[in-house]
Parts: C-alpha cells; sequence; structure tokens
C-alpha cells in the first residue's frame, strides 16, 4: 500500500499541499463572491492526482445559516442571515430569511420563494439551478488560479449538490455550492460523545471548525427542493488526516473492494458510508489495537460492518448519528441480495480477498527492483504536478517542467528497455497518477 502510493508519509504530504493550494487560491480571488475549499478524498490525501475527481466547495462569502437560540445581533451587519428550520429528516433543514442586506447575490435572489405563510424560504433546488448556469464564471476562476490561457471547461449534469466538469479532458472535478453555518449544539452533541478517538485536542478542533450547509434535500422527503443538508467537511478530512495508517489503508482497501467489486451504478454504496464505517471503528477501539498486523482483521470487520448496513438498510452518520446514511439509498432487493452474497464470499475468503484488487495484486505479484521504480517514478511525477498548481515563479516552474521532462525520458527508456510501445507517453503517464 505504502509502495502504491498511500503509505502516511505522502498521505500527509498531500494533505499540507492541498490545504496550501487553497490558501494560494482564495488569497488571489480575495476579491470574488466564493471561498473555495478543496474536499473529499483530495483533501483527506488519500487519493493520487488523476485517481479521482477533485471536489472544491464554493462557500459563499456573505451569507450566514443560525440554528435556533443564536442572538442574530452577534453576526456582523454585512452577513445576510437564515434561520436553520431543523424540523425535518435529521441532519437536514430548511432555510427562513431572518436579516436581509443591502447587496445580495443574483443567484440568491433569484432562488428565494414566499411560503404563503409570510416566510420567505431560500430554495435548495433554485439555488442550485442558478449556480449550474454559472460555468463561465466558473472557468474564469480557473483560468485566473492557474495563471494560464483559457482552459478547456467542459460542464456535465449535475449529480445531487454537485455540478461536474472536465478540465483539458483529463482533469475531473466537482463544484458544489455551500453556506456556512452556525450549528454549535449539533458539534457538541458530537464532542460529548465517550469515545477512544480523536483526542481530546482533535475534538476540540473538529468544533471550531464549524459546518456548512449544501443544496441537497433528503431524498424521500416531499419537500427536497427546499431542504438543506448539514456537512462538516472541514471538521471530517482533519479527523481523516488524524486516523493512523492501519485506519487509513483499510479505508483505501474498503473503496477499491466496492469500485472493483462491488460496482455499484447509481452510487447506492458510496465511498462516504465505508469512511463513516472507518470513523466509526476508530473511535469505538483503542488506538492501541490497530496496528498494520492487524490490518486484514480491521479490514474484515469493516467488511462485516458494511454487509450489515447493507442488510439492515441502516448506517448512522458519524457526526449525526440520527442520520441514516443508507435511507433512500436506491438498493433494490436483487442487489441487496447479490451484495449481500458477495461480501459473504468475500469474509468466508479471508486474506486472498486482497488479491481481487488489481493494483494490488499487481503491486504483490510484481518482481521488487521493477515495482519500487515504478512507486518512486509515479509519486515524484505527482508531486511534481502539483508543486505545479502551486507556484507563480517563472524560474520555479520551468525547474519543475524540466525536472518532469527528464522522468518523462526516464519512463520512456524503461519502456523501450522493457520491450513496450511508446506510442503515447502522455496517455500512460495519465494511467500512472490515476
Amino acid at each position: 500500500m505504502t509502495r502504491l502510493g498511500y503509505g502516511e508519509e505522502m498521505r500527509r504530504w498531500r494533505v499540507a499541499k492541498y490545504r496550501e493550494c487553497d490558501r494560494l487560491i482564495n488569497a488571489y480571488l480575495s476579491n470574488e463572491l466564493v471561498t473555495i475549499i478543496t474536499a473529499g478524498s483530495k483533501a483527506e490525501g488519500l487519493t493520487c492526482f488523476l485517481e479521482s475527481d477533485r471536489d472544491n466547495l464554493y462557500l459563499l462569502k456573505n451569507v450566514i445559516c443560525l440554528e435556533a437560540g443564536i442572538n442574530l445581533y452577534s453576526i456582523p451587519d454585512d452577513l445576510q442571515v437564515y434561520r436553520m428550520d431543523t424540523q425535518v429528516y435529521p441532519g437536514h433543514c430548511r432555510l427562513l430569511l431572518e436579516r436581509q442586506t443591502s447587496s445580495c447575490y443574483e443567484i440568491i435572489h433569484n432562488a428565494l420563494c414566499d411560503n404563503g405563510n409570510g416566510d420567505v424560504l431560500l430554495s435548495s433546488s433554485l439555488l442550485l439551478d442558478e449556480f449550474s448556469s454559472l460555468s463561465a464564471y466558473a472557468g474564469q476562476l480557473l483560468t485566473a488560479y492557474t495563471g494560464q490561457r483559457q482552459l478547456d471547461v467542459e460542464q456535465h449534469k449535475c449529480v445531487g449538490p454537485s455540478s461536474p466538469h472536465t478540465i483539458e479532458g483529463s482533469f475531473h472535478g466537482d463544484k458544489v455550492l455551500a453556506l456556512r453555518c452556525l450549528c454549535p449544539s449539533v458539534l457538541h452533541r458530537w464532542a460529548a460523545r465517550p469515545r477512544h478517538w480523536p483526542s481530546p485536542v482533535i475534538v476540540k478542533k473538529v468544533v471550531t471548525l464549524g459546518a456548512i450547509l449544501t443544496p441537497v434535500g433528503f431524498k424521500g422527503s416531499e419537500f427536497k427542493h427546499m431542504e438543506w443538508r448539514i456537512n462538516f467537511n472541514s471538521g471530517e478530512a482533519e479527523l481523516v488526516s488524524n486516523l493512523n495508517d492501519t485506519q487509513a489503508k483499510v479505508y483505501v482497501i474498503l473503496k477499491m473492494i466496492i469500485k472493483d467489486i462491488i460496482k455499484p451504478t447509481n452510487k447506492e454504496i458510496t465511498s462516504y458510508i465505508l469512511k463513516n464505517i472507518v470513523l466509526w471503528q476508530a473511535e469505538r477501539n483503542p488506538q492501541t489495537r490497530f496496528s498494520a498486523y492487524s490490518l486484514l482483521h480491521w479490514l474484515h470487520d469493516g467488511l462485516r460492518e458494511l454487509r450489515t448496513a447493507i442488510a439492515k438498510k441502516h448506517m448512522p452518520y458519524y457526526m449525526i448519528p440520527e442520520r441514516n446514511l443508507m435511507e433512500a439509498c436506491g438498493i433494490n432487493n436483487r442487489l441487496h441480495r447479490k451484495w449481500v452474497a458477495d461480501i459473504t464470499d468475500m469474509l468466508e475468503e479471508g486474506p486472498g480477498v486482497i488479491l481481487r484488487l488489481e493494483k494490488i495484486r499487481k503491486a504483490i505479484v510484481g518482481s521488487p527492483e521493477p515495482m519500487l521504480w515504478y512507486s518512486k517514478t509515479r509519486m515524484e511525477l505527482e508531486m511534481l504536478c502539483i508543486e505545479e498548481t502551486l507556484t507563480y515563479s517563472d524560474f520555479v516552474l520551468n525547474s519543475i517542467r524540466f525536472r518532469r521532462r527528464e522522468v518523462l525520458k526516464e519512463v520512456r527508456q524503461r519502456m523501450i528497455q522493457e520491450g513496450g510501445s511508446v506510442n503515447n507517453l502522455l496517455k500512460f503517464v495519465n494511467a500512472m497518477l490515476k
């Protein structure tokens, strides 16, 4: 796993670099209406450069949402304020306009609705439609950030709260609009739970990182177009970054199993469910039990938890246990029986289940010297690609590109020596970084 780029050192390096990337882009775009935050597996440092989509939160700056009990007068006057009505499915809310400002974003104004009772609500579906139409604006931010020519950005159909896009045909990403949210009671309930993990210092930090709202309602709700989901992206990224090496690798292997073996077609089972399984494992068990020697034990424990979640269609959300992540997940009876049987077969197979995973199988059966060379080269290429996005110095940029050309020459020579074809080196390198 370490040779494949999932070691603790590489994981923490990625986390630090993507945080630096966010700092630089937001400093450069300080006058824009949003703050951009890297989220998902990239923020957690658990995927290679092109291995999965890059998720970015677009956090609107002059809007804030408050739970009941927070004094409105403690909020700066330049912020538009919405009050959270949580009398809906757990982990969701509706937003009632509490205080308007003299200047209001057009996309916000166009998403306001009158509920017929004198209240003004902010519609999640209307705001998502407004945001999705701003593809040109998103492209301008990307171009400004990279400091390059106008990028070729292809927009795709929205999936849930995310607006997917592809840059230059190779870089896949998701843009998710978000609103800042103050819900201290929810975070304090989470913090007060008895636990083995994380440490009190990390618990306190997660509480200070707060929450956001994303424009997606509960799937089974009649009024989902008016509902918002409470998320803790920054806090969860901090929690994942504090998983130890074994816990992080269990999470990565579980994701590989879902992708390579279970293969859900409509996101009935997501990596988010697997993340919650690993977070519950970490909280409920002493850290001393998670070592390199116990990796397979915890992998099988995670698979058992997944099987139970599918069988019962129930997985409590780590931050808000009342929210069931499997509720209205769309698993029909055929898939339900098949996946329970498939996971049972994997559990009975024992440690050999990891040989079903192509990446791991190739790493195990490959000759040591070529595998070491491949691992070193792949990680250097990834580091060069990420560093390239972090510099505006022509001297540093030219040095990075010179070194990358040298590495690519070495890759080409190695392929020729091994009798391989070098018709499209760029395509091969892209495959290395996935």
